[in-house]
């Protein structure tokens, strides 16, 4: 177990609960090894790399390789701290012209100095430079790697740090009982992770000997037995996993972290969610983690004396140890495996656009290009919009008269407007229609209206019926969308996602599954798709309603910009961000303890009686309005 594997195990977790499928390839490790917990899972024969034999190396054959991947048919390769193994990932990748997404998470030049294994770094250096040019996209956990593998030559990075896990590293993990079995009364200093060279445990050494201050050491490796001999009174528990290792992590008073060659520090990273000050050397993935005076501090690298002087500050110091823990655990609030999975989505979907740039650039004898290109402004002049409640906009009352709604199209239809000498819009979504309303009244009734771009955000209220068909559903929508295209007119096409809530889990897979059927569909008519269920933003209950169905004021303006955003609408993210700021957005009362007699009952006894919401209701915009562009707001301006 290390930092890579928590990774991918908790990426495996992510992509299964989104609907996707997983083959995990890895080294066999004999007894030692275990199947991934979900998808499945190649292991290959490996041997025990010589100087470190608990690490294996897998050597496959590039044709057992490729057909290892052939058999699964991915729609994208993830390698995962290549080299050996991922080497042939990457090979296999191009011959199945499939893209492949580099992740950077181990140092392997910085590895190869500190084993002095003799003319290993420039190899290395050469081998890493020429693996990550040749993926698709390569991800860095840090700044300090970005900047390594530009130094390299390696182009189109990408920044993708790492979650945690909030829960199980928490300040309420602290244990008197576990401090007491340590050291009782001593303030402990702790240190978290492998005992192998490149961790530099060794320069722990000075804090050895501190009155009142006992030194713990968790985790096992190849060092354990000399380390013990040169770190005298420190206490070495072992490898801690799980539930034992958060209960460690968070009784330590500080914790301190010495290795110059860290991508990025996952175990920093737990610490602060633990709530525990860092000591951790400024260099390499610390240097993103580590607020110095704020939550811990940098000392300068390789200078052990500026080490033991910022551990004894904070030993020292029981009011600033305090106030750096509250700071610690508040700088990792919003860093969770769940925002960081959608985020590595979205780099596969990256890479998926580039792949075929690539063949291209190829061909002709040009350079890859860095990224695509934004979706080009088109000066669209009629839109029409098509759902149910989320677009209809129910819950967004904002500057609005009782009983009426905005919602996020109303908002797009405004920024789409400006530029515009005259801008027309109609909304015909009605709260708890369904995609047979869609196909049978909302597709005629628009295209009556001869629009030139039609939004279509429907399906949420089928998929939580009983025995609800995502696939089937999907090719109702598919045929909509193209009657739509066939009139020349763009569709901004929506996919659906659930709330964060315990409640919602039931249904994840059917919404995931039409969620990737959304892509599959933009993709193949040429539309635009706003990818809803991959925002990590959504995962704020704040953007949902009371009811933690529907969105809020501020759900439906993030819903705008991104939509914005997706059309091409030039500096729509920014737009969004300074909207956002100026807004109070708190949490309604009545979301607290009532939540299910008001809304979920009510729900469930429509349901029951056959009834819907939106029994009798007609659409808001039913013609179209005009929506005041730039040419009509100045010429009234000057009227």
């Amino acid at each position: 177990m290390n930092g890579v594997t928590n990774s991918v195990l908790q990426m495996i977790r992510h992509l299964e609960l989104r609907g996707h499928e997983t083959l995990v390839v890895a080294p066999d490790a004999g007894g030692a090894a275990q199947p991934a917990p979900s998808g499945r899972t190649a292991l290959l024969p490996s041997l025990p790399m010589p100087a470190y034999p608990d690490v294996r190396v897998a050597l496959p054959t590039t044709g057992r390789m490729t057909r290892v991947l052939r058999d699964f048919q991915p729609d994208v390769i993830h390698l995962a701290s290549p080299f050996a193994l991922g080497w042939k990932g990457q090979v296999a990748a191009d011959a199945l012209r499939v893209p492949s997404v580099a992740v950077y998470q181990t140092d392997v030049i910085a590895y190869a100095e500190r084993y002095g294994v003799p003319g290993a770094a420039p190899l290395a250096s050469a081998h890493v430079a020429r693996l990550h040019r040749r993926a698709t996209l390569t991800l860095a956990p840090s700044s300090a790697s970005q900047q390594q593998l530009a130094a390299l030559g390696v182009d189109r990075l990408r920044r993708w740090g790492r979650g945690v896990d909030a829960e199980r590293f928490h300040p309420e993990r602290r244990s008197e009982a576990w401090r007491s079995s340590i050291a009782p009364g001593e303030v402990l200093i702790g240190y978290v992770g492998r005992l192998a060279p490149e961790k530099q445990v060794d320069d722990l050494r000075v804090l050895c000997g501190i009155p009142g201050v006992r030194l713990v050491i968790v985790g096992d490796g190849p060092e354990r037995a000399r380390l013990e001999r040169e770190l005298p009174g420190a206490v070495f528990t072992g490898f801690l996993g799980g539930d034992q290792l958060a209960i460690a992590m968070a009784s330590v008073d500080v914790f301190v972290h010495p290795g110059e060659s860290e991508t990025f520090c996952q175990t920093v990273q737990e610490a602060l969610a633990s709530g525990v000050p860092v000591v951790a050397t400024g260099r390499g993935g610390p240097l993103d983690l580590v607020r110095s005076s704020v939550d811990g501090w940098l000392y300068r690298p390789g200078d052990l004396d500026d080490l033991r002087q910022r551990v004894l500050d904070l030993v020292g110091d029981d009011a600033k140890r305090r106030s750096f823990a509250e700071a610690a655990r508040e700088s990792v609030r919003m860093r969770t495996w769940e925002s960081l999975g959608d985020q590595l989505i979205e780099h596969y979907r990256e890479a998926e656009r580039l792949r075929p740039l690539d063949e291209a650039a190829r061909s002709r004898g040009l350079p890859r290009p860095e990224t695509v290109q934004p979706p080009q402004r088109r000066r669209w002049r009629r839109y029409v919009a098509l759902g149910d409640s989320l677009t209809e906009g129910l819950c967004d009352t904002s500057r609005m008269a009782p009983g009426e709604y905005r919602g996020w199209a109303d908002r797009l239809s405004h920024l789409l407007a400006q530029g515009v000498d005259r801008f027309e819009y109609a909304n015909l979504a009605v709260r708890s229609r369904r995609v047979r309303d869609l196909v049978s009244e909302q597709t005629p009734q628009a295209l009556s209206l001869k629009p030139d771009l039609v939004s279509v955000f429907i399906g949420s209220n089928d998929l939580a019926s009983h025995g609800a068909d995502p696939l089937r559903l999907a090719v109702h929508v598919e045929k909509a969308v193209r009657d739509i295209r066939a009139t020349g007119a763009d569709v901004l096409l929506v996919a659906p996602c659930l709330p964060a809530i315990r409640a919602a889990r039931i249904f994840a897979r059917r919404f995931a599954v039409y969620a990737a059927e959304m892509r599959r569909i933009a993709a193949a008519t040429d539309s635009y798709l706003l990818d809803v269920a991959a925002m990590p933003a959504l995962d704020d209950r704040s953007m949902f309603a009371a009811d933690l169905v529907h969105l809020s004021s501020r759900g439906h303006r993030h819903l705008a910009y991104r939509a914005a955003e997706a059309l091409g609408v030039p500096d729509a993210e920014a737009l969004g961000l300074l909207d956002d700021a100026l807004h109070e957005h708190g949490r309604d009362d009545e979301r607290r303890g009532s939540w299910f007699t008001v809304h979920a009952v009510p729900w469930m006894w429509r349901r029951m009686r056959g009834r819907t919401a939106g029994d009798g209701l007609v659409s808001k915009h039913a013609d179209v309005v005009v929506i005041p562009g730039g040419e009509t707001a100045r010429r009234r301006q000057q009227s």
